[in-house]
């Protein structure tokens, strides 16, 4: 059988980072952007040479802003990509002056190689090796071609039973044992890469997360062989496994006995199937079976630029946050305030078919309830932390004036959307910090200040939505009195729904913000 590395899938926290990193600082090329096959709601990005070659292609999932995994025994713990011995130098030099911190060069198994972490903390290795030069070479990444990247050198995987890994690794995909360094076994494949066996004893376990590897893919030469390896492994009965149409490949997972995940992934049809070879990497494509729209899961991805290109600079402030650009922006912005079990982009839909031009600033809660985000705690169904609520909406008050600073925003064309615990917490912050607010759109809302205080909302336009068979209809209406009362502006409206926002919603706010002039 064929045997080597197909390519690598990690995962990232901050696309941006990702980017400068292994497009800007390792050269390599973007080849392919998709929303991912198991989550259209997750972006998935694949990195490679000039021609997507299996072999040069290193992968990440971006969870957004998502929580860290744990690096650990039943994992990839680290990668490397082969380099020319000559170009030790080059890239020591190349990461002092991008001020990334490289170690080494150190010995590994007779090959100088240069450590150093991704902006993930993934640690990135770089091995002198001759005779691994790249199939396709991308002139496109700044790097003179005789230091470029060649493709991947290998990968170590952490294992509790290495002698286990090592046999299974072995038996499937055409691996052998070349060598041992202390507690690693080294295997060799014919196309040359290697995969490392650490002995990962008294470890702890891995925990998925950003920063840490989802899985590692060896070749399969097509789906016949594809199918040899499926009917072996469930020969076996040990392991559960799977298959899969990823469109640029056919695909076979398997967890190996130390928990490593494997991909067995087939050379063809490959990553120009559905873009020519000159603008690989360019558009996003999005698989048949995602739960939105093309258009809408564009605007729920987070949106990164290419080493060079005008990006958004995100700034430390209070609250996890996500800025959506469409093209040629006007100067209004909608931020959007996501109900319980929402996330920053959990808007971005509704708020682009509202104004299609406006930017979007979608707003992450911070309180959590059983894993969820909200925006404040509750002790009932009914019963709220007033505390948390004030102290929050504090805070969201300066990340309000942090943002208008750090963005340029104009405050004047601004309008606040909130949905169910989203509208709730909106609601609030208008009554404690009614200066911050100018328009507001409060969809199934309810008031959840025991003791509101006696703001001055004059000129504040507000736009109250209920659902005829919202289980909370009726709170709506005692909110908006409240709010007349103090002298908002307040148009209440009723719609065919239940608690979840409806595209009705989306006409009535449309047509709404129309007359208030925006």
């Amino acid at each position: 059988m064929s045997s080597g590395i197909h390519h690598i899938t990690l995962i990232t926290r901050k696309v941006q980072a990702n980017v400068d990193f292994y497009a800007g600082f390792l050269g390599l090329r973007l080849v392919k952007r998709t929303a991912g096959f198991e989550d259209a709601m997750q972006l998935h990005l694949f990195y490679g040479d000039a021609k997507a070659s299996p072999g040069s292609l290193v992968t990440f999932l971006v969870w957004e802003d998502g929580a860290p995994g744990r690096l650990g025994h039943g994992q990839v713990g680290e990668i490397s990509f082969a380099i020319d011995p000559a170009s030790i130098g080059y890239w020591l030099t190349r990461a002092l002056s991008k001020g990334i911190r490289m170690e080494g060069p150190v010995d590994e198994f007779g090959e100088p190689t240069l450590r150093l972490k991704d902006p993930d903390g993934v640690i990135v290795k770089l091995c002198g090796v001759n005779g691994m030069r790249p199939a396709a070479f991308w002139a496109g990444g700044g790097i003179p071609e005789e230091h470029a990247i060649g493709r991947i050198r290998g990968a170590t995987l952490f294992t509790e039973v290495p002698e286990i890994t090592e046999g299974f690794v072995a038996d499937h995909f055409g691996y052998r044992t070349i060598g041992t360094a202390g507690t690693i076994r080294r295997m060799g494949s014919d196309s040359g890469d290697v995969v490392d066996i650490r002995d990962a004893s008294g470890f702890w376990s891995s925990a998925p997360g950003t920063g840490t590897a989802d899985h590692i893919a060896f070749r399969a030469r097509d789906r016949d062989e594809l199918q040899k390896v499926h009917a072996g492994l469930n020969a076996l009965n040990s392991s559960v496994t799977s298959a899969h149409d990823r469109r640029y490949f056919y695909s076979l997972y398997v967890r190996e006995p130390g928990g490593v995940l494997i991909e067995l992934a087939t050379d063809a049809p490959g990553m120009s199937v559905d873009e020519p070879e000159a603008s690989l990497g360019t558009e996003l494509f999005v698989p048949d079976n995602a739960q939105l729209p093309v258009d809408d899961v564009k605007v729920v991805l987070p949106q990164f630029a290419m080493p060079g290109e005008e990006r958004v600079i995100y700034r430390d402030l209070p609250f996890v946050h996500r800025f959506f650009m469409p093209e040629n922006p006007d100067d209004h912005t909608l931020v959007l305030l996501h109900g319980s079990g929402g996330s920053e982009a959990s808007l971005m839909p509704l708020g682009h078919h509202v104004m299609p031009k406006s930017r979007l600033l979608g707003i992450r809660g911070r309180s959590t309830e059983e894993g969820i985000a909200r925006w404040f705690r509750r002790y009932e169904n009914m019963t709220f932390d007033q505390q948390d609520i004030r102290s929050e909406a504090d805070a969201f008050a300066a990340f309000i004036e942090g943002a208008i600073t750090a963005y340029h925003l104009d405050a004047e064309r601004m309008t606040m959307i909130g949905q169910s615990n989203g509208a709730n917490f909106l609601a609030a912050f208008l009554l404690l910090h009614p200066q911050a607010v100018r328009r507001a759109v409060l969809l199934r809302p309810m008031q959840v200040l025991e003791d509101p205080p006696r703001a001055d909302l004059s000129g504040i336009g507000v736009l109250v939505v209920a659902g005829r068979d919202d289980p909370f209809s009726a709170e709506a209406p005692k909110l908006a009195s409240l709010l007349s009362a103090m002298g908002a502006i307040v148009e209440l409206r009723e719609i065919a729904a239940g608690h979840e926002a409806a595209a009705a919603d989306e006409v009535i706010a449309r047509e709404w913000l129309a007359a208030q002039g925006v």
